[in-house]
């Protein structure tokens, strides 16, 4: 980098990416903390929401939901069902299939760390205008969507050769 060039932390959209990562951080230990008391961390979290809005999900599904490996849902899947939260249960036309259904135990965790989370949420964002939710949320999508994308090129770039 010579001296006429600007520093990245100089630029706009390197700060704002900066200033999204921090907050994101910031939130998975805020929500962390105050999930303790339910001995469930937001990676529990995101696996109860995904099977409290899709029940009967399989594990294949849930992991290109939440965008992580098998080999993280295979971590976190037996615990949870030791603790009694999920089971799995094998899917009637595909015995090759698990399907992922929240107990009863599972689904009462679940409404009490959605009321946390939507109360840390409605704390952080409570001065923020709807319409201004909506563009960073646009924004946001736009990044995913790209990050995504870029994600899967280079896989069909070596499927290719």
């Amino acid at each position: 980098m010579n001296k006429n060039q600007s520093l990245p932390w100089d630029h706009p959209r390197f700060r704002s990416w900066i200033a999204v990562a921090r907050a994101c951080q910031l939130m998975q230990q805020s929500l962390g903390r105050a999930l303790v008391h339910l001995d469930i961390k937001p990676p529990h979290l995101d696996i109860l929401v995904n099977l409290f809005r899709f029940e009967g999900i399989s594990q294949q599904e849930l992991a290109r939901k939440l965008l992580v490996g098998r080999s993280n849902m295979s971590m976190l899947l037996p615990q949870m069902e030791k603790r009694g939260l999920i089971e799995r249960r094998g899917d009637k036309h595909d015995k090759r299939v698990l399907r992922l259904y929240l107990t009863l135990e599972g689904r009462r965790v679940t409404e009490e760390a959605m009321a946390i989370q939507t109360d840390l949420i409605d704390r952080m964002l409570s001065d923020a205008p709807l319409d201004e939710c909506d563009i960073m949320t646009a924004h946001m999508e736009r990044i995913v969507s790209l990050l995504l994308r870029e994600e899967r090129e280079p896989a069909e770039a070596v499927g290719d050769q």
